[in-house]
C-alpha cells in the first residue's frame, strides 16, 4: 500500500474521537493517522492524551478546511503518497481505506468514498441538496459525481502539496468542479456511512440551505473559470 495518513478533523468529538481511531486501529492497522483538534471547546483533548493518540493541536477553531489543510499540510512536510479526510464522528468506516487508496494507484487524483456508486440515492427532502449538487456538477463539467458532500475522501500526492500550499480549494463539492475543469480524474467507491451517535452537525435546516446556495453559486460561477498548478 501506498504511504498513507488519514487526516481527522475534529472540533468537540469527544463521544465519538474513541471510537472513531479504535475503527482505524482494527481495520486499517497499516495506514498512519493524525487527529487535528480544531479548538475543541469540550473535552476531545483530554481524551486525545488519554489514550496517546496521534494529534496536532489547534488553539482556536479554524473550521473545516483549517483543520483539514494542516493535515494535508503535515502530508507534505512527511513525504505521505496519499491523504485521506476522515470523518471524527463515527460516520466513515476505516474498512474501505484500503478501496480509496487502490483508486489512487488506479490513477485517480482524487477518490470518493460514494454512498450511491450502486445504492440508488433516495428521494427525499434530505438528499435535495445532493441532488441539485450533482446537476450544477454535470452542467459545468459534462462529469457525475453521485455524492458530491461525501467529505470522505483519498488525494493523491499531487493533490496533498496543491491543498496544502493554496488556500483556494477546500474540501468541499465546488473544489471538485475546479479539479476536474483542470484535468484531474476523480472516482466514486461504494461505501456505506453511519449516523452520527453523539453530538450534532453544524447543518440545521437553516445553514443546510445557506451551504447549498453558496455551493451552486460558486460551482457555476466561480470554480469552472479558476486555474490550478498541475
Amino acid at each position: 500500500m501506498l504511504k498513507t495518513l488519514i487526516i481527522i478533523p475534529a472540533y468537540n468529538e469527544e463521544l465519538n474521537i474513541q471510537k472513531t481511531i479504535d475503527d482505524i486501529k482494527k481495520n486499517a492497522p497499516e495506514v498512519d493517522y493524525v487527529v487535528v483538534n480544531d479548538g475543541s471547546k469540550d473535552n476531545t483533548l483530554d481524551v486525545l492524551n488519554k489514550y496517546n493518540f496521534r494529534y496536532i493541536n489547534g488553539f482556536q477553531n479554524q473550521g473545516l478546511f483549517g483543520a483539514v489543510q494542516t493535515g494535508f499540510r503535515w502530508a507534505l512536510l512527511n513525504n505521505y503518497d496519499v491523504a485521506i479526510q476522515f470523518d471524527g464522528d463515527g460516520q466513515h468506516s476505516a474498512s474501505y481505506i484500503g478501496l480509496l487508496v487502490k483508486a489512487i494507484e488506479e490513477g485517480n487524483d482524487i477518490a470518493i468514498g460514494s454512498r450511491f456508486v450502486t445504492e440508488k440515492k433516495p428521494f427525499s427532502a434530505r438528499m435535495l441538496g445532493s441532488r441539485l449538487l450533482s446537476f450544477a456538477i454535470k452542467l459545468t463539467t459534462g462529469k457525475t459525481i453521485k455524492d458530491p458532500t461525501s467529505g470522505f475522501r483519498a488525494y493523491n500526492k499531487d493533490c496533498i502539496k496543491l491543498f496544502a500550499e493554496d488556500s483556494n480549494n477546500p474540501p468541499e463539492p465546488d473544489t471538485l468542479v475546479c479539479m476536474l475543469r483542470n484535468g484531474r480524474k476523480i472516482k466514486e467507491v461504494q461505501v456505506k456511512m453511519s449516523e452520527r451517535e453523539f453530538g450534532e452537525s453544524y447543518l440545521n435546516p437553516i445553514n443546510s440551505m445557506k451551504y447549498m446556495g453558496r455551493m451552486l453559486i460558486s460551482i457555476i460561477f466561480v470554480q469552472p473559470f479558476r486555474k490550478v498548478g498541475k
